[in-house]
C-alpha cells in the first residue's frame, strides 16, 4: 500500500533491559513536531475514522497490542502492532482506524506536524471524493 510501511527501530539490549531510541530524520522519516499516546481504550472501542491530507505519522505500540485498519478506495489492510521495536509509518492520504486494543495498550503517535483541524478529512464519503479528486491529478 502506497504511503504505508514498517519502520523497524533500533533496540539497544543489555543487563539493564531495552531501550530504543527514536530520533526525527533519523529512524523517523520527518522531524517530530508532535508526540501523543492513547491507552485506557476498551476492547470494543473503534478509533480514528479519519485521514490527513499533509500529516505523516508513525505509530508504536509500546505496551500490548492494537489493530490498524488502513483504507483507500482502491485497497485495504489490517496491521498488528505488538511490538514495541516496530513502528507503522503512515503518510498523507490514508483512511485509518484503531481498534482491538488489549488490556494495558499504550499506543504512542509521532506526528510530523502540530494538530490542525484542517488537515482531517473525518467523514468517508469526503475522504473517497477528495481522493478520487487526487488521484485524477484535479
Amino acid at each position: 500500500m502506497k504511503n504505508v510501511k514498517m519502520i523497524p527501530l533500533d533496540v539497544h539490549s543489555d543487563s539493564y533491559g531495552k531501550l530504543t531510541p527514536i530520533e526525527g530524520r533519523e529512524s523517523i522519516p520527518f522531524d517530530i513536531q508532535r508526540v501523543y499516546y492513547i491507552y485506557e481504550v476498551d476492547q470494543d472501542v473503534r478509533r480514528g475514522f479519519h485521514s490527513h491530507k499533509n500529516l505523516e505519522q508513525v505509530l508504536i505500540c509500546v505496551h500490548g497490542s492494537v489493530k490498524i485498519l488502513l483504507k483507500t478506495p482502491d485497497e485495504e489492510k489490517t496491521v498488528v502492532l505488538d511490538n514495541p521495536s516496530q513502528g507503522l509509518y503512515i503518510g498523507p492520504d490514508i483512511w485509518r482506524e484503531m481498534y482491538d486494543f488489549s488490556c494495558g495498550a499504550v499506543l504512542l503517535v509521532l506526528a510530523s506536524e502540530h494538530y490542525d483541524v484542517s488537515d482531517y478529512i473525518r467523514d468517508y464519503q469526503q475522504y473517497d471524493a477528495y481522493y478520487q479528486k487526487k488521484k485524477r491529478g484535479n
